[in-house]
């Protein structure tokens, strides 16, 4: 396994990315604010309505814009919230990424909570994102793209562990890194849906819990 820094995520996708296709972003400065305001509508009635409540015609008057409009961006509500957790996880990239290199000097164990925290920020400033996790899983491209952003953080965070020196590459394969990495990643967010099911804020003694299940379970692979 070789080093890697963490990069965060663009909203284009970049040549060989792992995960379905990205929206095309409009290059007219106009067409991206009206883009945005399509979002920031849905993500809106998201939390006030749910994900079941949204309609194309909802999120339109909302964002003060005519059905027609949002027709341009968008094919359909589906094609919208997977947008939403395009643009979301693209955040949760950029922050962990911010986090980590603010954190100094770090063991695994506070490489994990310093990046599940970060999650942690990006669901509070975007509170429509776990509604549409925890929910909108119907979307086979909302579901899609989510595992393969998984998969993308996984490969991200063993690298740079690696790097840092905290894996432990004798005892176990690259396959096998991976296959464990993959498993923490997803036990987190599985934690992190039960976390926030109730609370937009999540649920404290749960949060906490899941970074030390997730650092624990990871000891396993950690340089002694």
């Amino acid at each position: 396994m070789t080093s890697a820094s963490v990069e965060g995520s663009t909203t284009e996708a970049s040549p060989g990315a792992v995960g379905p296709s990205r929206r095309r972003l409009p290059t007219q400065a106009r067409s991206r604010e009206r883009v945005e305001r399509i979002l920031d509508a849905a993500a809106q009635l998201v939390v006030a309505d749910g994900v079941e409540g949204l309609t194309t015609r909802s999120i339109a008057e909302s964002a003060g814009l005519p059905v027609a409009s949002l027709y341009q961006y968008f094919a359909d509500k589906e094609a919208v919230l997977l947008a939403l957790c395009e643009r979301d996880m693209a955040e949760m990239d950029d922050q962990v990424a911010t986090d980590l290199a603010a954190a100094g000097e770090l063991t695994m164990a506070g490489l994990v909570e310093t990046s599940m925290r970060a999650f942690v920020k990006v669901y509070h400033r975007r509170p429509a994102f776990m509604q549409i996790w925890m929910r909108g899983r119907t979307n086979a491209a909302v579901y899609d793209y989510g595992r393969h952003h998984n998969k993308r953080i996984t490969e991200n965070l063993l690298a740079y562990a690696a790097g840092l020196g905290l894996v432990d590459q004798g005892r176990y394969t690259d396959a096998e890194l991976v296959a464990i990495g993959e498993l923490a990643v997803e036990l987190g967010d599985r934690a992190f849906q039960l976390a926030f099911e109730r609370d937009p804020r999540g649920d404290e003694f749960l949060i906490d819990e899941a970074i030390d299940l997730v650092a624990g379970y990871l000891q396993k692979v950690t340089v002694r």
